[in-house]
C-alpha cells in the first residue's frame, strides 16, 4: 500500500487508522477487565490514575505524551498517527469504559478466556493501524524505532520494553498479576502474527510530520 503521497490516500487511510485505536482500547479495557494483572503498559497507566486525579484514558495520553517528547529527543520523528493515537487512544478508552460493554470477570476459566481474547485484540488492533501508514503510536512508535536500530524483530523488542515498564509501575501500585506476565511475553508475538498476516513487512515505514505537511501543501 505504502505510505500516502496526496489528499485522497491520506483520507482514505483515516478510517483504518481510528478502528486500528479503537480496537486498541477495546483490547486494553478487556485486558483489564480480565481481572488477573493488566497488560504491561497498563500496570503503569493504572497506577498513575489510582495516585492522581486522572482518568485511565487521561492518563494514557499524558503519558504518551512524554513518550513523543522523549522520542522525539532521542531522534525517532512522530507522524499524524503518533499525535492522532496520543489523543484519540485514551479518549476511546474512557468511552468504553464509560460505556461498560467489557464485562469484569471473576471466575478463572473466563478470565483466562479474556486475557487471552485481549491479547489477540491488542495485535489485531496494532496491525491495523500501522498498516495505515500515518505514523506510529507513542509506545509503538519507539519500539518500531528500537526494532529498525538494532535490526530485531518487533517481539525482541518489546518484551523487555514492557517488563521495564511493568516494574516501574508495580512500584506504584498498578495491577502486577498473571496476566501481566502473559502479556508481556506474548504481546510482541501477537503482533509479529498479525503483521506477517496482513502482509505487513516493514511497520517502520510510517508518514512522518514532515510528510504530512508535504500532503497539505498539495492540491490534491
Amino acid at each position: 500500500m505504502g505510505i500516502p503521497e496526496n489528499r485522497t490516500s491520506f483520507i482514505l487511510r483515516l478510517p483504518i487508522l481510528f478502528a486500528g485505536f479503537l480496537i486498541l482500547a477495546i483490547g486494553i479495557v478487556t485486558n483489564l477487565y480480565a481481572a488477573l494483572g493488566t497488560n504491561p503498559w497498563g500496570v503503569l497507566h493504572v497506577g498513575l490514575a489510582d495516585i492522581t486525579p486522572f482518568t485511565l484514558g487521561q492518563i494514557t495520553q499524558i503519558v504518551g505524551l512524554v513518550i513523543v517528547i522523549t522520542s522525539w529527543f532521542l531522534g525517532f520523528s512522530p507522524g499524524f498517527g503518533t499525535i492522532a493515537n496520543m489523543i484519540t487512544l485514551g479518549f476511546f478508552i474512557d468511552v468504553v469504559i464509560i460505556w461498560n460493554i467489557i464485562p469484569t470477570q471473576t471466575q478463572i476459566i473466563w478470565q483466562i478466556t479474556q486475557l487471552i481474547f485481549s491479547i489477540i485484540i491488542l495485535g489485531s488492533g496494532v496491525f491495523l493501524y500501522l498498516r495505515a501508514q500515518l505514523g506510529a503510536g507513542p509506545r509503538d512508535g519507539l519500539m518500531v524505532a528500537l526494532a529498525t536500530k538494532l535490526h530485531r524483530p518487533i517481539s525482541q523488542i518489546r518484551i523487555p520494553m514492557d517488563v521495564f515498564v511493568v516494574v516501574l509501575g508495580f512500584l506504584l501500585g498498578g495491577p502486577l498479576g498473571v496476566g501481566t506476565v502473559v502479556s508481556a511475553l506474548t504481546l510482541g508475538y501477537s503482533m509479529q502474527f498479525f503483521l506477517k498476516l496482513g502482509q505487513f513487512h516493514k511497520p517502520s515505514e510510517q508518514l512522518s510530520l514532515l510528510g504530512f505537511y508535504n500532503i497539505l501543501k498539495r492540491k490534491n
